[in-house]
């Protein structure tokens, strides 16, 4: 297995024809125009002038209804109260209800580029010539890639039902092989571990068992793998990251079937009861599962909107995962999947030539004819980036290790084996790290209007009334309805701007030198007690923000200038001006709410707290009294309880009172101490802190808060208009990020 993978990474520089064409093809149209213009010829002028001719004056078909203005906005309000009652109707996007708006979409699609490429480019001279045309190439590429997911949203699955029927005969004990549980762990904390350990022992199935790789050959994970009972692994290098871990690993463990957990993700106990019967098809090699988490990202969390907005790995996993099932394509994703040993055994293990191991093994998987399956169902959570350095770290991780599909044999465009439908869709994925460069761009282009004097879009606001706000608002109207209610298109591209700049370099790097930087491990189990700004990845959103705000007043007084001489030479040459003001202050609000993100808030605990309602009772072990109340919060370090009766001696301030803790309905009985009194209101909220745990009391407690089945619900996003205000409002109330820790104890005496 070694030296086939030692050859293969040996190999992987000496093909980069697949990047060269990508990027040649990719650039074709820009550099072909900059070659006419170092040319200097004398006729670029004449071929100018006739393209701009043929933009002044383009068929009568594509112009808007000048003379008839009270039909200006028909489309747009037709297409706006049909996709609003399709959506309405139909809360999922399925059957001919999600085909009728995607069909909707292409041909408005197709309508407005039409538009754009006969009416709106300008060839008044060469630089608007360059500026409009890379501008227009740009969008084709968001376009087509936009374009290509809705046509594979065409076919989709959801394997819920067949969960159902294939997990009868798990349960009765029809379908019964051996498991192997992997975690492969680097550096996390001992507490995490801990907790994935307990939680892989609570799944409910025999025969399993857990195999702990610990890649840093630590003592102490050593001891907790014998006092949890679970087998320890490890191997005397790090060779090939968590790739060579898991192959190093895979000959020493039994069992037919592997999971892999990454070190901090937990599993419901229904885990194996939900995935294994699928294997039932002789053809089927691995069922990746949603990563879900228990923790809030970091964005969500800086922007102090925790309870409203809901991962940026939601929309993968909501929408382009069922996309990639129904293509025949599905990413595995590095965690929280089962394969099967042998169909993992017939590609030579885990790739390692990549980053990204856990994608281009599904991919060989799939070129061996193997089936990969995709179960919506959140089965297991785990730790969230637990700062924005962390966030921008692993996403351009991911970034890098995809792209490196250019580079080594895995290359999902040219593995033989795949049907072209797998392929389309493995080319949208490598596409959406590539439009990266497009969306900076977009941010970048209002700066044209006003320091370089140019008009790359020239629409009058009737024509983008007819033509743009269609396309527009009706793609607004659906995007979170076709992500089942995942990610706004609004808050999609605030979460993208973050990492624009980053990202986009990296996208460049990784064609130039995709094999310049090793795996950098995702920093888990952090806490922080301060304010922490990230001007490393601030610094270009801060200079971007203030070049943008001088364009928006050099755009309005250009556009002052224009309406008071207005003429007849003077419209035409500055037709389309006005949009430049709009798109500038749009692009203010967003890179404003961009920065704050920036800022990362306190994070002084480590332990996740959770809102859960339990009956408990409370024994004071000084008097002997008793107490009953209810659970507000708990963690695996404490709870705040809302006491049923009022307390007959109230603690001094500072006063620690031990007390015997009982969970009724979980049948946990833990010690600990009353640290903490709210005696505000007639009924008392009290917070008792645990004293150290038995391994008993421990397994029943993790059990309650991470592994109950069901438990990880699926939130919905705000809709578009509510997402505009969260953005004004975050712009204009910063003080929110300041009011955190009254709106903590809010939450847990509430």
């Amino acid at each position: 297995m070694q030296s086939n993978q030692a050859r293969q990474q040996n190999n992987h520089r000496l093909k980069p024809q697949t990047a060269i064409f990508f990027l040649l093809l990719a650039s074709f149209f820009t550099a072909f125009l900059v070659t006419l213009w170092a040319i200097n010829t004398g006729d670029i002028e004449g071929v100018l002038a006739y393209f701009n001719l043929l933009q002044e004056h383009p068929p009568m078909w594509i112009e808007a209804p000048m003379g008839m203005s009270r039909f200006i906005l028909f489309p747009t309000i037709l297409l706006f109260i049909l996709s609003t009652i399709i959506t309405k109707l139909y809360p999922q996007p399925l059957g001919w209800a999600r085909i009728a708006v995607i069909v909707i979409l292409l041909g408005l699609t197709l309508r407005y580029l039409l538009w754009r490429s006969l009416s709106t480019l300008n060839f008044n001279d060469r630089t608007n010539s360059i500026f409009s045309l890379v501008l227009f190439v740009l969008e084709l590429f968001t376009l087509f890639s936009s374009s290509l997911q809705l046509f594979l949203m065409l076919k989709v699955k959801n394997r819920q039902r067949e969960a159902d029927r294939a997990s009868i005969a798990v349960a009765n004990g029809n379908f019964n092989p051996t498991v192997a549980i992997l975690i492969p762990s680097y550096d996390e904390p001992e507490f995490i571990l801990r907790r994935t350990v307990i939680g892989c022992q609570a799944i409910e199935y025999e025969p399993k068992t857990i195999y702990l790789l610990d890649d840093t050959r630590r003592a102490n994970i050593k001891q907790l793998a014998v006092e949890l009972g679970c087998k320890y692994l490890t191997r005397p290098n790090n060779n090939h990251a968590k790739a060579g871990n898991l192959n190093h690993a895979i000959p020493k463990t039994e069992g037919e079937f592997i999971v892999v957990f990454d070190a901090d993700f937990v599993p419901t106990t229904n885990f194996l009861l939900r995935t294994l019967g699928f294997f039932q098809d002789k053809n089927v090699a691995l069922v990746q599962t949603p990563q879900s988490f228990y923790n809030t990202d970091p964005i969500a969390r800086n922007l102090g909107l925790e309870d409203i907005l809901t991962p940026e790995e939601e929309v993968f996993y909501r929408q382009i995962q069922p996309i990639k099932d129904g293509a025949g394509s599905v990413v595995c994703s590095g965690t929280s999947f089962i394969v099967r040993r042998t169909a993992l055994a017939a590609i030579g293990g885990f790739v390692t030539d990549s980053l990204s191991e856990d994608y281009f093994t599904g991919i060989r998987l799939s070129a061996k004819g193997y089936r990969l399956l995709y179960l919506d169902e959140k089965l297991s959570a785990g730790l969230a980036a637990e700062n924005i350095s962390a966030h921008a770290t692993q996403r351009l991780r991911w970034a890098r290790g995809t792209l490196q599909a250019f580079f080594i044999n895995s290359n999902p465009l040219t593995i033989p084996g795949l049907n072209p439908l797998q392929r389309l869709a493995h080319l949208e994925g490598l596409l959406h790290w590539f439009t990266s460069i497009p969306n900076l761009i977009f941010f970048l282009m209002p700066l044209a209007y006003a320091f370089f004097g140019v008009i790359p879009i020239r629409a009058t606001p009737e024509e983008i009334v007819y033509f743009f706000l269609p396309y527009y608002l009706t793609q607004l109207t659906v995007f979170s309805w076709l992500n089942y209610r995942s990610r706004s298109a609004i808050l999609s591209g605030l979460y993208g701007l973050v990492l624009a700049f980053p990202l986009a370099i990296t996208v460049i790097q990784v064609m130039l030198n995709p094999f310049s930087t090793g795996f950098k491990v995702t920093p888990k189990g952090t806490k922080s007690n301060g304010f922490n700004f990230n001007w490393k990845l601030a610094l270009p959103l801060i200079i971007l923000f203030i070049l943008t705000g001088l364009s928006l007043w050099t755009n309005i007084c250009t556009c002052i200038l224009t309406e008071i001489n207005q003429s007849p030479e003077l419209a035409a040459q500055y037709k389309g001006i006005n949009l430049s003001w709009i798109w500038s202050i749009y692009n203010l609000f967003s890179i404003g709410a961009a920065i704050l993100i920036l800022l990362d808030v306190p994070k002084p605990d480590l332990h996740e707290w959770f809102n859960l309602k339990r009956v408990v009772k409370i024994k004071f072990l000084n008097n002997e009294q008793i107490y009953w109340g209810t659970t507000n919060c708990i963690s695996e370090v404490g709870t705040y309880i809302s006491l049923t009766q009022p307390l007959v001696t109230k603690p001094f301030r500072g006063e620690t009172i031990p007390v015997e803790l009982s969970v009724m309905e979980e049948n946990i009985n833990v010690l600990g101490t009353i640290t903490d009194t709210n005696i505000k209101w007639e009924f008392p909220i009290i917070r008792i802190d645990f004293d150290s745990l038995n391994l008993l009391e421990r397994r029943k407690l993790i059990k309650l808060l991470f592994c109950r089945p069901g438990q990880w619900k699926i939130r919905q996003t705000p809709g578009e208009i509510q997402s505009l205000w969260l953005l004004i409002r975050i712009l204009l109330k910063p003080k929110i990020l300041f009011e955190r820790e009254a709106k903590i104890n809010a939450i847990k005496v509430s």
